[in-house]
């Protein structure tokens, strides 16, 4: 089992910056892909960028060039970069990892990100 620990939420003005923080409770070399999702009020969780184990990126086009998906391994965590933030970034994101080995998704809890000026 892993915990997922988000962090580095709050409110941020229109074009501000942010970072959020992901931290798994153990190693996750048995982790094949971290990633961020989000869901704004009354919409679906949406994907918003998910790393490898390798550090291969994903980032879907709503966001690219805005923000930056990044992992460091040895201390078992993900980050999220986000820049240039927009009114419409406003959601609850949420950590994701994936495990190859154990097939099995885990969460984490989520965290707001509120875009407002």
């Amino acid at each position: 089992q892993v915990q997922l620990v988000e962090s580095g939420g709050g409110l941020v003005q229109p074009g501000g910056s942010l970072r959020l923080s992901c931290a798994a409770s153990r190693s996750t070399f048995y982790i094949k892909t971290m990633g961020w999702y989000r869901q704004a009020p009354g919409k679906q969780r949406e994907l918003v960028a998910t790393i490898t184990r390798g550090l291969s990126t994903n980032v879907v086009d709503s966001v690219k060039g805005r923000f930056t998906i990044s992992r460091d391994n040895a201390k078992n965590t993900v980050y999220l970069q986000m820049n240039s933030l927009k009114p419409e970034d406003t959601a609850v994101y949420y950590c994701n990892a994936y495990s190859d080995y154990y097939g099995v998704d885990y969460w984490g809890k989520g965290i707001l990100v509120t875009v407002s000026s």
